[in-house]
């Protein structure tokens, strides 16, 4: 708050490279606090208890994609999502499975002309398994063990901003309700991340 009252009261006095500096300052302040808000979530998922109770996937995946539209409502998605996929677990964590894995399919797929997004279900065996999957930027999958792993980025913060924590808050979702989370991937040619929820 200070130093964007210095920046607008005394960017006069400041010259071009103070106000420079005070704006390096300014965004990086704001980094710290994004990365701390994240921490705290993340030190929350792993504390608070779970409650489980029927959650409707299919219904906070719409949810969450219209919020990403309204959000940017000047670009084009395709969206597809299964519908009737219902589930027992903790619905406040599983949505935020949604967010972060939905949210980082729209932001990876936002150089795209043709951006198409999908979360839907397969089997494996006798498991439920559940997807997310994009046609965005994509990973080289020799990186993939560093995915998961707090402030471990795989694109760099100017190509596709984030903190490198999300996909380390899902993982340990998952893992709480007694499942797991691989990705696959190629670049340039979109990734999909599958997990589960030992239901079974």
């Amino acid at each position: 708050g200070f130093s964007l009252a210095l920046l607008e009261d005394y960017s006069g006095k400041l010259g071009a490279e103070g106000e420079d500096y005070l704006t390096r300052i300014r965004a990086a302040v704001q980094r710290m606090a994004r990365l701390i808000d994240d921490l705290l979530q993340l030190s929350r998922t792993t504390r608070a208890a779970l409650t489980y109770t029927t959650v409707d996937l299919s219904a906070h995946a719409m949810a969450v994609i219209d919020e990403l539209r309204s959000s940017e409502p000047e670009r084009t998605v395709e969206t597809v999502v299964a519908e009737g996929i219902v589930v027992e677990g903790d619905e406040t964590l599983l949505r935020q499975v949604l967010q972060n894995l939905i949210g980082n399919a729209w932001k990876f797929t936002s150089h795209r002309e043709n951006a198409r997004i999908e979360f839907g279900e397969a089997r494996e065996g006798d498991r439920r398994t559940f997807f997310v999957r994009d046609n965005g930027a994509g990973f080289d999958m020799k990186f993939a063990d560093n995915l998961f792993t707090p402030f471990r980025r795989l694109h760099t913060e100017a190509e596709f901003p984030g903190t490198g924590i999300g996909l380390s808050l899902v993982r340990r979702i998952i893992l709480r309700h007694g499942g797991d989370i691989r990705a696959e991937s190629e670049p340039g040619q979109g990734a999909a991340f599958f997990f589960t929820l030992g239901e079974e």
